[in-house]
């Protein structure tokens, strides 16, 4: 199981004389590791029990400290959701409440959130239908983006007949032994797969660009008020866009207000909240780590590593210029080490070699400069991602409940890691049950993976 298989169904994009829409891609047309293996088919999220995560901490709480952790259980919630009620109880800003990751909101998710200086008992009169406090702790200082070991989930596929269940473990314990193609999933890039392109957009000063992709270009599945505020900033008539746009539309309101004020497409932009802005440019950052993941598979090189390659320690995230290639794939084969692709930017180890080559020429067919990225008013640090997730405490079941029968895999991902790309493996065509996006189904969120 060895040879790897691709359905590319990517757009072509020209900007100018620019080329680039292979240079992008999103969570569709990748190839698979498993490609000479059918996928089992079958839906996740039927239920929200169906998929379960749980946050793994980094560090131990010291149990004293101004900032007070609590660790919640949510559903039908995005974290972004979470702490922005939360911040309203405590009478906070947005900024002061602390996280490690975004979980899914089409789940059940366990993970921590901190505040500085407030009460357990002011929190313990919090409430939510969608959120519980499972236990509060303290501990000297907040939570922050990227401090978690990672995640363990239990997800449920539905809709595949208990026989397949032989095919889904053979399948997993190949996985298990090579490693899984660390794509970054669909939720980077939203349920219209256009968050790249907005991030683009920023990066190249293009406003009115990222307005027309947040405002405009309406799609034929969205509701119809949804459709008539697009169409409606498409004619320029951005009052009647404003009245049409539900509240749960928040990006776009927060878009579209200024502009019907008559505000500038820059002041518009600027208006979009940060995290939404900050995740498209990481978006496009990751439509290009997965065209070079996607090429790495197509050549057999997935775990295979080259002279000038950037290596990535899997025990402490430490990176080296691979300088034999012969002498680190005994580590590599042992999964000490893989090699790792580009999340664009200026602070970024950069690849030498052919190797180097290669992911400077894909960033150049983007139309994007590194200049861009590091002077413009949307900087990127960037970083190096390991182009193979490990999978740890495996397990494959097979059962039945109130729902009907199931297969269940459980496993844990280390941070930055998406279950999804783990899934559509297995499954091929991983689909979930069909939602009502005009109920805020934004596609903000990395979800199931950081």
């Amino acid at each position: 199981m060895v040879r790897a298989r691709v359905e590319f169904v990517g757009s072509v994009i020209w900007v100018g004389c620019v080329y680039w829409g292979m240079a992008m891609m999103t969570a569709e047309g990748l190839a698979y590791l498993t490609g000479d293996e059918a996928g089992v088919g079958g839906m996740i999220k039927v239920h929200p029990a169906d998929f379960l995560v749980t946050e793994i901490p980094l560090f131990d709480l010291s149990g004293e400290g101004d900032h007070l952790y609590l660790y919640i259980e949510k559903e039908k919630r995005l974290t972004t959701d979470v702490a922005r009620y939360l911040a309203q109880h405590f009478s906070k800003r947005r900024e002061d409440v602390g996280y490690a990751g975004l979980k899914d909101k089409h789940a059940i998710t366990r993970q921590w959130f901190s505040l500085e200086h407030v009460t357990e008992e002011r929190a313990a009169a919090f409430e939510d239908s969608h959120i519980r406090i499972l236990e509060m702790d303290r501990h000297g200082s907040k939570l922050k983006r990227g401090k978690l070991f990672g995640n363990a989930f239990e997800i449920k596929i539905r809709d595949v007949g208990l026989s397949e269940l032989t095919r889904v473990k053979r399948m997993f314990d190949y996985l298990v032994e090579k490693g899984v193609p660390n794509f970054v999933g669909k939720q980077r890039f939203g349920y219209r797969k256009q968050n790249h392109l907005q991030g683009r957009d920023l990066l190249t000063d293009d406003y009115r660009g990222f307005l027309d992709r947040l405002l405009g270009k309406p799609l034929e599945d969205e509701s119809p008020n949804s459709r008539i505020a697009r169409e409606a900033y498409e004619a320029g008539d951005y009052a009647k866009s404003l009245e049409y746009w539900a509240t749960v539309h928040r990006f776009e309101r927060q878009a579209i207000g200024p502009l019907s004020r008559g505000a500038r497409p820059a002041h518009a932009v600027n208006g979009v909240d940060k995290a939404h802005r900050h995740l498209t440019i990481s978006a496009f950052q990751s439509s290009i780590f997965n065209r070079l993941l996607h090429e790495r598979i197509l050549a057999g090189k997935f775990d295979r590593l080259e002279k000038g390659d950037v290596a990535f320690k899997h025990d402490s995230r430490g990176l080296f210029e691979v300088q034999d290639a012969e002498v680190e794939q005994v580590r590599c084969d042992a999964k000490e080490i893989s090699p790792s692709g580009p999340m664009w930017g200026h602070k970024m180890m950069e690849a030498a070699g052919e190797v180097g080559e290669m992911e400077k020429a894909v960033l150049a067919e983007t139309g994007v400069t590194m200049e861009q990225m590091s002077s413009g008013r949307y900087k990127c640090e960037g970083a190096r991602r390991s182009y193979r997730m490990l999978v740890s405490e495996p397990e494959v079941i097979g059962g039945s409940d109130e729902h009907g029968p199931y297969v269940q895999l459980n496993f844990v991902l280390t941070r930055g890691c998406y279950a999804t790309t783990l899934l559509r493996e297995i499954m091929k065509d991983v689909k979930e049950p069909v939602r009502m996006r005009h109920l805020g189904e934004v596609g903000g969120e990395v979800g199931v993976g950081e």
